[in-house]
């Protein structure tokens, strides 16, 4: 599986690559969504993990082009705010998973998953709230203690 990290903060890009190594036969870095932009279209990633806040060229603006450009490409943001109006532009523009920083862990189950069934990862019950923030909110914390914030679509 061929991953792209774009994110500006290169400490987040290291630790991403260094939780998703173990599935990935190559890993691409981007410093910002035009980067993202470019390498998708030299090295044609299945997956980016894309950051929201970055300049010149945001993650939503990058991910739209992504998607418009290369529709199999799949996209999912990673990013420090959990917020609801970025969650339903996120699946306007395109990203099937919205993931928070704090939760970088769960990325290698959302992308083997998606891997072994051959499709973008859908959302089961015990995994947060869907990327549609029209649906009801799921709770922050499940009867485990553990938290809730990562989501597949």
């Amino acid at each position: 599986m061929k991953i792209l990290l774009a994110d500006d903060d290169a400490r987040m890009r290291q630790m991403a690559r260094q939780i998703v190594a173990g599935l990935a036969t190559e890993v691409y870095e981007a410093g910002d969504g035009g980067e993202a932009v470019a390498v998708c279209a030299a090295e044609r990633p299945d997956w980016v993990l894309m950051d929201l806040r970055m300049k010149p060229m945001d993650g939503l603006r990058a991910t739209a082009e992504i998607k418009a450009r290369f529709p199999r490409t799949n996209v999912a943001i990673v990013s420090q705010y959990d917020d609801d109006g970025l969650r339903a532009e996120a699946t306007r523009v395109g990203a099937c998973a919205y993931v928070l920083k704090e939760n970088l862990h769960e990325l290698p189950g959302i992308l083997a998953e998606a891997a072994l069934e051959g499709r973008v990862a859908k959302p089961s019950a015990t995994q947060g709230r869907p990327l549609d923030a029209s649906l009801p909110a799921a709770p922050k914390e499940s009867g485990t203690g553990l938290t809730l914030n990562q989501t597949r679509t």
